[in-house]
């Protein structure tokens, strides 16, 4: 009898609704094995007071300790948001696979003017429904912790205040829900969408585990507006989900070659070479987005690691994602 798959992921309720996706597949895929899950705490997790753009910080924040346990045989497969997975893998591990990308887009999330005036709530300010990074009233604050996400926000409006946030998507919102002094907060659609968050026409964003679940419930009077990739471009690997395991594993490569999505790969890899070629990990204030036009690869890129912004894009074969990434690198590492 074949020893079970051992997924292992981190245990924030979004890490463990992407760790349940991956088991599913695993099982529609190869309904024989057995596929478990092992939940582990990563540095990350621990350090939910820390700033994560703070130089001091390790790099691998959320995925060392599970790379730790791929290495050591306790497990098999981890699943990570590949926004999280370094660009340089330790040794005698690789990214095995890669899911197919949901949402790439960035939300801002603020709260309902009308809901506020319904409750006699007059300590807090309120944004109309749709309302863009643009159409922010002047001195707003908006909390973030992604430099990347702080940078492109001032770059087209320089009053905002920006502050830092941290904690599990219900614990965000619930402090711009509370805390007067915050506008609006950026959380990534792809993990919203994933927790079962829904964005309706009329703006409001609601959630079927309201009141329920801490981590997955919405504060009721919030409205959010996704950000087209022109305001705000994402961050490198953004929407998908990296399966990282051990080099020469012919099982989990078996495996892996069910669950990987070319498509998404070929733009990931091209993000990603793109990273590299910066020199950065996934705190650097530079974004990406490679996407599939007519066949080929297409990619935008932003870099707010100089005096001055400098954006590029280019486009290859689709066989020629990393010499993609690379160039895009390279031109703005140049400038």
């Amino acid at each position: 009898m074949q020893k079970p798959i051992v997924i292992v992921t981190r245990g924030s309720a979004l890490a463990l609704v992407q760790a349940h996706m991956v088991q599913a597949q695993c099982r529609a895929a190869f309904p024989e094995s057995a596929i478990e899950i092992k939940i582990l705490k990563t540095t990350g997790d621990k350090l939910q007071t820390a700033a994560l753009a703070s130089a001091n910080l390790p790099k691998g924040l959320f995925t060392k300790e599970l790379e730790t346990a791929l290495l050591n045989g306790e497990g098999d497969l981890a699943v990570h948001s590949l926004k999280d997975l370094p660009t340089e893998l330790p040794p005698g591990l690789k990214l095995g696979a890669v899911s197919k990308r949901a949402d790439v887009r960035d939300v801002m999330i603020y709260r309902d003017p009308a809901w506020l005036a319904a409750q006699g709530l007059t300590d807090r300010r309120g944004l109309s429904p749709h309302t863009k990074a643009a159409e922010l009233p002047p001195g707003a604050t908006v909390a973030t912790s992604s430099t990347r996400r702080s940078a492109q926000l001032l770059e087209k409006r320089p009053d905002l205040k920006i502050v830092p946030i941290r904690g599990n998507v219900g614990t965000r919102l619930k402090k711009l829900a509370d805390q007067p002094e915050l506008d609006a907060i950026v959380l990534a659609a792809a993990g919203l969408e994933r927790l079962g968050f829904q964005f309706q026409a009329d703006g409001k964003l609601t959630s079927p585990g309201m009141g329920e679940d801490a981590q997955t419930s919405v504060p009721p009077g919030l409205l959010a507006t996704r950000l087209d990739p022109a305001e705000m471009l994402p961050c490198v690997g953004q929407a998908a989900l990296g399966l990282e395991i051990r080099e020469h594993d012919p099982r989990m490569e078996a495996v892996c070659a069910k669950l990987n999505d070319p498509e998404t790969q070929a733009c990931v890899l091209a993000e990603r070479a793109f990273l590299r070629a910066m020199g950065g990990g996934c705190q650097v204030p530079v974004g990406a987005l490679a996407e599939l036009r007519d066949g080929n690869l297409w990619m935008r890129a932003v870099s707010f690691l100089g005096p001055q912004v400098c954006r590029a894009q280019a486009g290859r074969p689709l066989g020629e994602a990393e010499e993609l990434g690379q160039e895009l690198g390279q031109k703005l590492s140049a400038r």
